[in-house]
């Protein structure tokens, strides 16, 4: 991919001002859509208050009324309701304990369920600082071997059997990836949820798919809530299986298709150049080695190089030493 030719003292602040004009775009497209509807929300909530308070002033004081509010808000902070229907829920069994470890493992944090204690919040702190490492070092491994096998195994055999250009092939396979990781741990999950949650559209259900998957975690949709409590555990159980497995697929995802070769050349682009390094006998022996991370999916590992590539380290290695004959 050939990028235009920017001076390099110019490519930071390109870079920046891009990031900072996105940022900008964002702020005002939520402003626009969601400043109207806030407005509305606040207005039928000051509506219904003022005609529930006029409904019961002989028997219900204004203060009191702002009291309980008070404590109905300070509980459903912690993830207690106060709703009759979902009163019984309990957030720190077995099953609702574990969709709360793997949420603050992935760094998902949905905020509906918190420590209560003291000594909760100071384990959660030991918790996450040893586990944060363990999960990075879990997912790093996972990937690797993943890699190997979901990525460049099919990129190599695209190349060698059906004589795909290692470019295109990459690129298809990519496409291919992220089309799969749609469909299968977003669009089929969030028909599940459609279905089981009582209240969730499709669209909901989509948009808590990818805010768990992307580890957001905005907390304003969470499933199990309200669920019959014979299946509650073992639907809590399911859901933290389903984020640990569709979090790793979207991070394949996202490897895959960083190891492109457009997207290398995007990154060297902005990159600052490397300073050049004196060479060893140590990094002599290492320039031919020729690594899937250097090359990306572009070019496949273990493949041989081509003929023009071939011939000219050929010819390097048989280069006479111009030196004074003896």
């Amino acid at each position: 991919m050939e990028l235009p030719a920017v001076p390099q003292s110019w490519r930071y602040w390109l870079l920046l001002g891009s990031y900072g004009l996105f940022l900008l775009l964002g702020t005002a497209v939520f402003v626009g859509i969601e400043a109207p509807q806030e407005a509305g929300l606040r207005e039928a909530l000051r509506g219904a208050r003022a005609g529930f308070v006029r409904q019961h002033q002989s028997c219900l004081s204004e203060p009191g009324l702002e009291r309980l509010l008070e404590r109905v808000l300070d509980a459903d902070s912690y993830g207690i309701s106060a709703l009759g229907n979902v009163s019984d829920d309990e957030n720190w069994d077995f099953s609702s304990a574990l969709f709360f470890s793997a949420s603050v493992l992935t760094t998902t944090g949905y905020g509906h369920t918190v420590p209560l204690s003291d000594g909760g919040k100071v384990f959660c702190i030991f918790y996450t600082l040893l586990g944060l490492p363990a999960t990075l070092l879990l997912a790093t491994c996972l990937l690797q071997r993943l890699m190997g096998l979901l990525s460049h195994r099919p990129v190599q055999y695209l190349h060698t059997h059906w004589g795909i250009s290692p470019g295109h092939a990459a690129l298809g396979h990519a496409a291919a990836m992220g089309l799969s990781v749609l469909g299968l741990f977003i669009l089929l999950p969030a028909l599940c949820f459609w279905a089981l949650e009582n209240g969730w559209t499709f669209l909901e259900s989509v948009y808590f798919c990818f805010i768990s998957l992307s580890t957001i975690g905005l907390g304003d949709y969470v499933p199990g809530r309200g669920s019959p409590s014979s299946l509650r555990h073992l639907y809590k159980i399911s859901i933290t299986c389903y984020l640990l497995l569709g979090l790793l697929a979207m991070l394949l995802a996202l490897e895959t298709i960083y190891e492109l070769r457009e997207i290398h050349s995007l990154v060297r682009f902005f990159a600052p150049p490397r300073a050049p390094a004196s060479p060893s006998s140590e990094d002599d022996d290492q320039l031919e080695i020729l690594s899937c991370d250097q090359l990306g999916l572009a070019t496949v590992c273990g493949a041989t190089p081509s003929g023009s590539q071939a011939d000219s380290e050929a010819d390097g290695r048989a280069a006479p030493h111009d030196g004074p004959s003896g």
